[in-house]
């Protein structure tokens, strides 16, 4: 109870430093127009020559609202992570354009730059190999306030810290030890601590809870929408648990090989899936209940995930659906509005309105 009080204050301490509140969902804070990130396939040995390019992330497009949390799932190496990395410029674009704030990031120099870095942070997935073992918690957590030059004086710092632990639900008495002395929670704990430190309006969270326990997750979500309730936060989720996404998104996008091929409001996109893959990812999820359990259809994909370095002409899924037809080999699928704010890319799903 003790520490529930605490992280309280210093929530109602941190909003104004702020100065930012959820809107009403019509201004998007995060634009993402047609971006692509393309690794290089190199070979040779004292002549390096590039022979192809991974084709991780090859253009997707959404928009995020103030205050709104939108997920992203899919298999492991659809793109989730380097579309993250690449939005926030982590990674440089091949291609397209991110607006985070009204900054554009693939354009953004000098005091632009750091203005993003500012106030667009990211949680990334493994709470250890983020953290840099030589440093201890006071330094991990203070290095943004030093290099935006938030706090300057090192004693008003490390009180700043002290607050930013609590907030999160870590002992500020810990100040000064290591990220090797905390267990997996605890370290991602001090991951958001770091990334709240130089008051951001904006989270990449990338799969912030698949490393943890399972009676951790519950914990880091239920502070991630308490942080988001209480400073307008505004997140980009990125994660494989279907049944936590429902849960903490406001709305949800699935990718595959790179494309998103279906976006839609949570409720709708769990209750109606229209893409055969969303509807396959679905049909895998558990349902507690036994009786529902066994009257459910799963949807069994064949084949394996092609590979991104050559993606199928076509609709990319078409290798693996079981509704496919002849033309979605040799036919892109047009991205396309099939009932209010339900997107979908699919040649056999029609639109069920008149816009």
């Amino acid at each position: 109870m003790k520490d529930d009080k605490i992280r309280d204050m210093n929530l109602k301490a941190l909003a104004p430093m702020s100065d930012i509140t959820p809107s009403n969902g019509h201004e998007p804070l995060v634009r993402v127009i047609d971006l692509k990130k393309h690794f290089p396939i190199r070979k040779g040995l004292i002549i390096r020559h590039t022979t192809g390019h991974v084709r991780a992330v090859d253009g997707i497009n959404f928009e995020i609202a103030r205050g709104e949390t939108l997920g992203m799932v899919g298999e492991s190496g659809c793109g989730k992570s380097t579309a993250g990395r690449t939005l926030l410029g982590l990674y440089p674009a091949t291609g397209g354009e991110t607006h985070i704030a009204g900054y554009h990031v693939q354009e953004a120099t000098g005091d632009e730059w750091m203005a993003i870095r500012r106030q667009a942070q990211m949680i990334f997935q493994d709470p250890f190999s983020s953290l840099n073992p030589r440093w201890t918690v006071n330094a991990i957590i203070g290095e943004p306030l030093r290099v935006h030059r938030i706090i300057e004086d090192e004693a008003a710092r490390t009180e700043r810290v002290k607050e930013l632990m609590a907030l999160v639900g870590l002992d500020p008495r810990f100040i000064n030890r290591f990220p090797h002395e905390f267990s997996g929670g605890q370290r991602q704990r001090v991951g958001i601590a770091r990334a709240l430190a130089s008051e951001p309006i904006f989270l990449v969270c990338d799969e912030p809870i698949s490393a943890l326990d399972v009676s951790i997750q519950a914990q880091v979500i239920n502070l991630l929408e308490d942080l988001q309730r209480q400073l307008g936060l505004t997140y980009l989720f990125i994660a494989h648990d279907l049944s936590m996404v429902r849960h903490i998104c406001d709305r949800v996008a699935v990718m595959y090989l790179g494309i998103i091929v279906e976006m839609a409001d949570k409720d709708d996109l769990y209750e109606k899936p229209q893409h055969p893959y969303t509807q396959a990812l679905l049909s895998a999820v558990p349902v507690p209940d036994p009786k529902v359990a066994r009257h459910r259809k799963r949807i069994v994909l064949e084949g394996d995930v092609p590979s991104p370095i050559n993606p199928p002409s076509g609709c990319r899924f078409h290798t693996r659906c079981p509704i496919a037809q002849p033309h979605c080999a040799t036919h892109v699928p047009e991205w396309r509005e099939i009932t209010p704010g339900h997107w979908v890319a699919c040649h056999e799903v029609e639109p069920k309105f008149r816009p």
